[in-house]
């Protein structure tokens, strides 16, 4: 099976560039599945049920999340309902919503998907990353293939999930740092493995903020409300080949609109 992932989607510029992009992937590269994080698709920070249903309606297969999942007070209305929204499996067990979902290919076949938050210069609530994992492993039914988001702050406890993880999950990423990093590989025991997968949404900004407000925040050190950049953007990701659940090649996708275009 052929797999594309999805770095976050930051706010509408990010939504425009799903929605140019992913058809086009789909088609071009053969994608059976796909999943993205979606923490951040509505207005930067949460996800509405409208957005949710529109991702879902361009091909996202499974939408995954992170600490500004529970931004938007609404997804309490709806994440126990739509299984396709997953928030991290190691927030407290009380918490609404689901870690992990199994789910079809395209071509039939079974594909687990599984949403976990480091913790290191994270927010305080979420349980061990590496036992909630042994955990889910030990939970999931026979599958043929295991795609893991690690929603985590550090490059070395993404590392390290990874290798922890090594021949046990076909994929591990990392997201939430918003900036894609060069290092995929593939490990000795077969998972497939990248530290960050980017951000789908606007260059031109910090991190998909507009650049005066997180200026202003720096310099005054006071509090500022964080906006979403407009104008060009662009879209991060990750396609892997997967056979018998382990990983045998895999590619980083970055595509840019030109300095001129874009919008909101």
């Amino acid at each position: 099976m052929r797999v594309l992932m999805i770095g976050d989607i930051v706010g509408k510029p990010g939504r425009r560039m799903v929605e140019q992009w992913l058809p086009r992937l789909v088609d071009e590269r053969g994608i059976d599945f796909v999943v993205a994080n979606a923490e951040n698709a509505a207005g930067g920070n949460g996800l509405t049920h409208e957005i949710a249903d529109a991702l879902l309606a361009l091909g996202v297969d499974v939408m995954t999340s992170g600490n500004h999942i529970f931004d938007k007070r609404e997804i309490l209305d709806f994440i126990d309902d739509v299984d396709r929204v997953l928030r991290p499996v190691n927030y407290p067990p009380s918490t609404p919503g689901r870690g992990f979902v199994v789910a079809s290919t395209r071509s039939g076949q079974r594909v687990a998907v599984v949403n976990v938050s480091g913790r290191t210069f994270m927010p305080a609530q979420y349980d061990d990353p590496f036992r909630a994992m042994d955990a889910v492993l030990a939970e999931l039914p026979p599958v043929d293939a295991i795609l893991v988001d690690v929603h985590a702050e550090t490059t070395s406890e993404k590392a390290a999930l990874g290798w922890y993880l090594d021949g046990r999950v076909a994929l591990v990423v990392g997201t939430h740092t918003h900036v894609q990093t060069a290092d995929e590989r593939v490990l000795p025991q077969g998972t497939g493995f990248l530290s960050d997968l980017g951000m789908t949404g606007p260059y031109n900004s910090v991190i998909g903020v507009r650049t005066d407000l997180v200026l202003q925040k720096f310099l005054t050190q006071m509090p500022v409300r964080f906006d979403t950049a407009s104008g060009p953007a662009q879209f991060c990701g990750l396609v892997a080949d997967i056979e018998a659940g382990r990983t045998r090649f895999l590619e980083r996708i970055f595509i840019r609109e030109p300095a001129g275009g874009g919008s909101a």
